[in-house]
């Protein structure tokens, strides 16, 4: 890393943000030529802004990890934090800010609040980008702050829609709890290191040892984590994510491929803080683990596609975190950088899923194989995953959140391959599934192999397993989706039992979490009732009759 300077170059890279910023201050525009013009400064803006990004990004891969000066005085104040991780989320959100920023200009076109939802979304990603190049603590939590603001207001864009409002209350009471942990870290750190510079304090935990770590350290970890734990909609605070569906679809977008990673981000940007701690990551690895589990359960039992794909979200988040607890910190940045691009396609793709559905192919009549063939199936890809690993050097010892990532994805394959074996097996159609599960492995880690080398200096390697508790909860989430794998396959055959039937109905509604905090938040922060009446009176009175 090469000396900061108050006069850096590298200060050129908030201009982007600065730029989303002002976009997103501009006075309302109401007039057609107005709302075109706040278009077409956000597109200006937002492609400026990517363009800043991959420049960056460049300079960083070849002259390494950059830092500015402070702008401040005892540690504290602004600063910027240039490395592999930060030009990576950079480019990341400041892309997928372009296209969503490009797909509402035509989705929201003469909507009377055009405008001002464009405005939301550049002050939204304005703050999300400030907190991913923030080399200060103090700097990040104001950009943190101003993201979950900034949310908060396109949560809400339809004030009228009281599923809208009610998730921004649950968002809002999250976001805050959220708050309080990270300010709370901030005041830890800063009596702790007397700085909240990112390089003073990555330097200090740099020299401590595991078994001089002092407690409130501990206390300090655990805190961030439970920051990055409300940010991601981790079980049981995960409700509101699932009832953003009354906000535009852009807003689903930006939130599902952006926004929710902020949480993810946290935890990788203050990864030598946290994994300096090992009930801290336990207790990560432990409710990622759930939270993974738990959505993908109830994303099979979903009708509605939107709904779905927020239940996938907190699952993918939720294996994001289990990476963290596990000391895979670059796989859970490759996970971040996949997830994004995937949903931000799914959900501006959304209204075509139908379509898609038409054109899928089962190859098997009924899409249902024998249990017995789903054992064998299972067997078959664990044991293309175990040998894969090995060669990579990812095997269960060496890398267990590399491990445990890989095994459930390839028995994403489970069902291709069943059906393969078939009951007429045909030794073509068995070898070219085993030779896909063969090569998603493949590629799978390939990928985590170059993800752990690009981030080499900017994440702490990939740790090996530190103790038994680490082979129970690999061994945990592996068995645990095998069984999913089972019961998708199992469920449609048993629809009409009554006790399956009603262990559906229990699945759908999310064992009934959400239900229960939406009772508990209405309680206590009710929604007044929407006044209908009042406007449908003055028409009458305008036309002269009666009510």
């Amino acid at each position: 890393m090469t000396a900061p300077s108050l006069w850096s170059v590298f200060w050129f890279i908030t201009i982007g943000p600065l730029a989303l910023a002002g976009v997103g201050l501009l006075p309302s525009a109401s007039s057609r030529r107005s709302v075109r013009v706040t278009v077409g400064l956000a597109r200006a803006a937002a492609g400026m802004t990517v363009a800043i990004a991959i420049a960056t990004a460049i300079v960083v891969s070849v002259a390494g990890a950059q830092r500015t000066a402070l702008l401040g005085v005892a540690g504290i104040g602004l600063s910027l934090y240039l490395d592999a991780l930060s030009a990576t989320m950079f480019c990341l959100v400041s892309f997928i800010g372009l296209i969503v920023i490009a797909y509402s200009d035509h989705y929201l076109d003469g909507d009377p609040g055009h405008a001002r939802f464009i405005q939301g979304l550049c002050l939204t990603l304005a703050s999300i980008l400030l907190v991913i190049v923030s080399g200060n603590l103090l700097q990040f939590a104001l950009a943190w702050l101003g993201t979950s603001l900034g949310l908060n207001r396109l949560l809400v864009f339809y004030p009228e829609r009281q599923a809208a409002v009610l998730a921004a209350r649950k968002k809002f009471i999250a976001s805050r709890l959220g708050d309080v942990c990270l300010i709370a870290a901030m005041v830890l750190l800063y009596r702790m290191f007397g700085s909240l510079e990112y390089a003073a304090l990555f330097h200090s935990t740099a020299v401590l040892r595991p078994a001089s770590i002092p407690l409130g350290l501990h206390w300090i970890a655990l805190l961030l984590v439970l920051t990055g734990l409300l940010k991601s909609a981790q079980f049981p605070l995960h409700g509101w994510l699932i009832e953003v569906m009354e906000t535009p679809t852009p807003v689903s977008a930006l939130l599902h491929a952006g926004i929710i990673n902020a949480g993810g981000f946290l935890v990788l940007r203050f990864a030598d803080v946290i994994s300096l701690s090992t009930p801290t990551l336990y207790t990560l690895a432990i409710v990622g683990g759930f939270t993974a589990l738990f959505g993908s359960i109830v994303m099979l039992t979903q009708t509605s596609i939107k709904v779905s794909l927020a239940y996938s979200t907190i699952a993918q988040m939720g294996f994001m975190m289990l990476e963290c607890g596990l000391g895979a910190f670059s796989a859970a940045l490759l996970h971040i950088l996949a997830h994004s691009f995937y949903k931000a396609h799914a959900f501006l793709s959304s209204g075509s899923v139908v379509d898609i559905a038409r054109a899928s192919w089962t190859p098997s009549p009924g899409g249902q194989p024998h249990p017995a063939r789903l054992a064998i199936s299972i067997v078959t890809v664990l044991g293309v995953t175990v040998a894969i690993a090995s060669l990579f050097g990812a095997s269960l010892l060496q890398r267990p959140g590399v491990f445990a990532l890989g095994a459930v994805v390839v028995l994403g394959l489970i069902h291709l391959i069943a059906n393969g074996i078939d009951e007429r097996p045909n030794g073509y159609v068995l070898g070219r599934t085993i030779a896909l599960a063969v090569m998603v492995a493949v590629v799978y880690f390939t990928l985590q192999y170059l993800m752990e080398r690009l981030m080499g200096g900017a994440l702490p390697p990939t740790q090996g397993v530190r103790g038994p508790l680490d082979l129970v909860i690999v061994g945990a989430v592996i068995a645990s989706f095998a069984v999913v794998t089972m019961f998708q396959s199992l469920l449609p055959r048993q629809a009409t039992k009554p006790k399956w039937q009603a262990l559906y109905a229990h699945i759908s509604n999310g064992l009934y979490v959400n239900t229960l905090a939406n009772r508990w938040v209405l309680r206590w922060w009710p929604s007044p009732p929407l006044q209908l009446a009042a406007p449908v009176t003055a028409y009458a009175t305008n036309r002269g009759t009666d009510p």
